[in-house]
């Protein structure tokens, strides 16, 4: 019994002694540090500040108008007998367009012809009378009268000749005017009338439009807080004039270059912009009335200017910055200043140096010391999307 008593106590001091020597190896253990774990470089696309000539211009929907636009109608009443255009076809000035029945002014020029010969010849008779009566006066063989008389209808008779000329030269207008020309360089529409229809110059529609394409010219808007600088920049181009591009509706193709001609007399109250309107050639034509298209008007040319891709400008609380990558590699926050942002560049005044790089994509996960992994833009798009550790949401890992 007295055995058993002293065994108990010895029991416990031993397992006493073990646990304190778990708790004193459990406590070392914990007490060594945790290996560093080095964040692996964030991958991103980047580009190269360049320095050249950029263009500072400002960009307007506009709208292209023909030069000048002719509906041609007829002067005279008659039956079409010929249409001598195809819808569609370039016409220059002085083509015939449409021959009708000139049979009845002919036969009505005809006629007042031979009233001239008639009236001529009465004439003559009268001045052949005036002739004798003169010697006659001066002899006493004739009154005054006579001759005065005489006179008179010689009189009568220039002035019935003068009226038959006249009539004949209407005559001849109406028989030109059934030789229906283009009276300019343009483009033939649609035929508005068919050969052996009868029209007359009331007829509402006219036979054709034509529209002048080259030059043609675009009107398009701007905003009126850019009128000073466009008045001040056309009184400093002078004759040479401002350069306007003309581009298609979505911006992708070139399609002319033209000249500024000239700025609307008022601003659009409604809208707030002031329209304006330049002359292009053509050439191509590219550009065809009535057609929506991007007009951009060249002010000036900025040289030695730094570029980079739109997509570097970042915008914060405190202004524009970018991403700059520097030689290490790691991810540096660059405040800079934007002059523009056009056709997918931007020109920075301040924050750039041309030859650095900066980040073009993948953004997102970047912060100041951040090191980054330059790749393609196939790579950074096929790359896992970078996670929220603990909302599993897209954004930026903590």
């Amino acid at each position: 019994m007295m055995r058993r008593k002293l065994l108990v106590p010895a029991l416990a001091m031993a397992g006493g002694f073990s646990f304190a020597l778990l708790s004193h190896e459990h406590d070392a253990v914990a007490k060594v540090p945790a290996p560093a774990v080095t964040p692996a470089p964030v991958p991103v696309t980047v580009a190269t500040a360049t320095a050249g000539d950029v263009p500072i211009e400002l960009d307007g929907l506009g709208r292209v108008q023909a030069f000048n636009t002719v509906t041609v109608r007829t002067q005279v009443e008659g039956q079409i007998q010929r249409i001598a255009y195809t819808q569609g076809q370039t016409v220059h000035k002085g083509d015939l367009l449409v021959k009708i029945d000139p049979r009845l002014y002919q036969a009505k020029l005809e006629q007042d012809q031979a009233a001239l010969a008639r009236d001529k010849a009465h004439l003559a008779n009268a001045e052949a009378n005036l002739n004798r009566y003169l010697p006659l006066a001066h002899s006493g063989f004739a009154s005054g009268q006579q001759v005065d008389t005489q006179q008179a209808m010689v009189a009568q008779q220039q002035a019935t000749l003068k009226a038959d000329q006249a009539q004949i030269d209407q005559d001849q207008v109406e028989v030109d005017y059934t030789d229906i020309a283009a009276p300019i360089d343009g483009v033939a529409g649609f035929r508005l009338v068919d050969e052996g229809n009868v029209v007359h110059p009331t007829d509402a529609n006219g036979l054709v439009t034509i529209t002048e394409v080259q030059p043609i010219a675009v009107l398009f808007t701007l905003p009126q807080a850019d009128l000073p600088e466009i008045q001040q920049r056309m009184a400093a181009a002078g004759q040479t004039g401002l350069a306007v591009e003309a581009y298609s509706q979505d911006g992708a193709r070139k399609l002319d270059q033209g000249t500024l001609e000239t700025t609307n007399n008022m601003v659009d109250a409604a809208s707030g912009t002031i329209t304006l309107r330049a002359d292009f050639p053509n050439a191509g034509k590219l550009l065809w009335p009535g057609e929506f298209v991007q007009a951009r008007l060249v002010l000036s040319v900025r040289h030695d200017g730094v570029a980079v891709p739109a997509a570097v400008v970042q915008r914060g609380p405190a202004g524009s910055y970018a991403w700059v990558v520097d030689p290490s590699g790691t991810a540096i926050m660059q405040p800079i200043q934007v002059a523009q942002l056009a056709h997918g560049r931007a020109l920075v005044t301040s924050g750039l140096a041309p030859g650095q790089k900066v980040v073009t994509d993948g953004q997102y996960g970047l912060e100041p010391g951040t090191r980054v992994a330059e790749q393609t833009a196939n790579e950074v798009a096929s790359a896992a999307p970078l996670k929220n550790a603990q909302t599993d949401m897209l954004g930026i890992q903590p």
